[in-house]
């Protein structure tokens, strides 16, 4: 079941992020196994825009974070436990993220990703997301701006993406 988060899932919401980050292991990612998780105030934001769902199988097991901007809903983590993963559960969050836009008065969504990893960039792309170059001129500023503060803070701007998708 997927579901808005509740101030009870947040202190659960780490570990979930670090179980699906082992993923990365043995990747170009690789730098994100073990690395730091969403901080607190990221998700007590989202729960107070709603925009916070969590995949609820027998306790929180996923969730997907986003941030409201104007104008969209720019996704910010997308995380599976690993022992959840392969059950269309990261799927699930990104359907309810895209139904949710609209009741949050966002008519686009966007993020930022791998462009090669299966479960990143092509995955975003089976569910309707497109990429963007950063000189798009019909992205936001806060948006192209994106892979550059990326790559400031260490990801490898060859390897990243911003991928867009109306509601």
């Amino acid at each position: 079941m997927i579901r808005l988060a509740c101030l009870a899932d947040l202190p659960l919401l780490p570990a979930i992020e670090a179980s699906a980050a082992t993923l990365f292991a043995g990747t170009a990612m690789a730098h994100v196994v073990g690395g730091p998780t969403t901080p607190r105030d990221a998700l007590e934001q989202g729960l107070a825009d709603q925009c916070l769902w969590v995949a609820d199988t027998a306790g929180p097991c996923g969730f997907l974070l986003a941030a409201v901007e104007t104008g969209w809903l720019h996704i910010l983590e997308l995380s599976v436990a690993r022992a959840a993963q392969g059950r269309g559960l990261g799927a699930a969050l990104l359907n309810a993220a895209i139904l949710g836009a609209p009741a949050l008065g966002r008519a686009q969504l966007s993020l930022t990703t791998d462009r090669w990893l299966a479960w990143n960039a092509p995955f975003y792309a089976r569910h309707g997301f497109v990429e963007r170059s950063a000189d798009d001129p019909a992205l936001p500023d806060w948006l192209a701006a994106m892979p550059g503060r990326e790559a400031a803070s260490g990801l490898d701007p060859a390897r990243r993406c911003i991928m867009v998708r109306s509601t």
